[in-house]
């Protein structure tokens, strides 16, 4: 079993900025990742970041240079720092772990209950 507690979220106008933070307990392992997808409204779900054990970090191109992501291995914690927001990054946001397959993907197969962002004037 893999617990979430998250933070941060809210309403923002265009332009601002918003962190989000994530901890995670339960059953974690290394190598694994661990990241956040987003919801909108209408939209289906999608992995907009993840960093590994390792630090490497992943980002969708729509929010490469305005998010970053970072992650604490001793405290299994992740956090999202996000800059420049647009109404676009509207959704709910839910972060997730996902430890390394058997076919070298990793498998985030736990979520969050998830967070708002909204971006609004």
């Amino acid at each position: 079993q893999v617990h979430f507690v998250e933070s941060g979220g809210g309403l923002v106008q265009p332009g601002g900025s918003l962190s989000l933070s994530c901890a995670v307990s339960g059953t974690i392992g290394h190598p694994s990742a661990m990241g956040w997808y987003r919801q909108a409204d209408g939209k289906s779900r999608e992995l907009v970041t993840f960093i590994t054990s390792d630090d490497s970090a992943t980002y969708i191109d729509s929010v490469k240079g305005r998010f970053t992501i970072s992650r604490d291995n001793a405290k299994n914690t992740v956090d999202l720092r996000m800059t420049n927001l647009k109404p676009e990054d509207t959704a709910v946001y839910y972060c997730t772990y996902g430890p390394l397959g058997t076919l070298g993907r990793y498998e985030f197969d736990y979520w969050s209950q998830g967070t708002q962002v909204t971006v609004s004037s």
